[in-house]
């Protein structure tokens, strides 16, 4: 299976638009925003739990990355409300599930092999710090190697940032919305862009809150050919 699988293209979804589509386990629905083969795949997706559902236990074989849109996503590690910010390194192992239903944006397939660094946050608790280059804007950093950096940009209303994303960047807008380009990103709405490309921003009236990911499409062939040979 292919979504958006040209990595050389600037994609917008507005994720909310996408029907829900029923997984291989009951109760787990999904909406792809980029993927890259069948039930293991380089994915990029908004997953929901309804209440009382769970996945099997599994290994995480190229590692795990999600944020909790709504609701509280659990395993055997803890309770994660929304807000969490949770990294699963490749050959990591649990059972997801959710007593009272959950949402998550969740990325696989995209670590690094020899990662082993788990990352378990609660951003609704974390401070941010001004932007160094943009006035308007602070930063809440989640996670930083030498192949990508991620952070919670959080905009007061009109606050604009240009920034390059030569590795390529991915952002969700949380609250609020931005204008880029033409777009005009509302809650839940996902945008990605390619190699050697830029970021041009301006919150709109309310301000916004965005997860922001920039450097990894990198090494998006590696990925893909990682999960081909799996």
């Amino acid at each position: 299976m292919k979504v958006a699988a040209d990595f050389s293209q600037r994609v917008v979804v507005h994720s909310e638009s996408l029907e829900w589509v029923a997984s291989p386990m009951a109760g787990v629905d999904r909406r792809a925003l980029d993927r890259v083969g069948d039930e293991v795949a380089r994915a990029t997706t908004i997953v929901r739990y309804a209440p009382n559902s769970h996945f099997s236990p599994h290994v995480h074989t190229g590692g795990e990355e999600f944020i909790v849109l709504d609701g509280v996503f659990q395993d055997e590690h803890g309770d994660f409300p929304a807000g969490s910010y949770i990294r699963n390194p490749p050959q990591s192992k649990h059972r997801p599930g959710s007593e009272e239903g959950c949402i998550i944006f969740v990325k696989l397939w995209q670590f690094q092999p020899s990662d082993r660094t788990h990352v378990r946050l609660q951003t609704h608790f974390m401070g941010s710090v001004p932007h160094c280059d943009f006035r308007g804007v602070s930063v809440t950093p989640l996670y930083k190697d030498e192949w990508e950096e991620v952070s919670l940009l959080h905009f007061e209303p009109g606050a604009e940032i240009s920034i390059d994303t030569n590795g390529g960047a991915e952002v969700l807008v949380l609250d609020g919305s931005i204008d880029e380009q033409a777009d005009t990103l509302v809650k839940n709405s996902w945008l990605r862009t390619p190699l050697q490309s830029a970021i041009n921003a301006k919150a709109g009236k309310e301000g916004a809150k965005v997860w922001i990911k920039t450097g990894h499409l990198k090494d998006v062939e590696n990925q893909i050919s990682r999960v081909q040979n799996a």
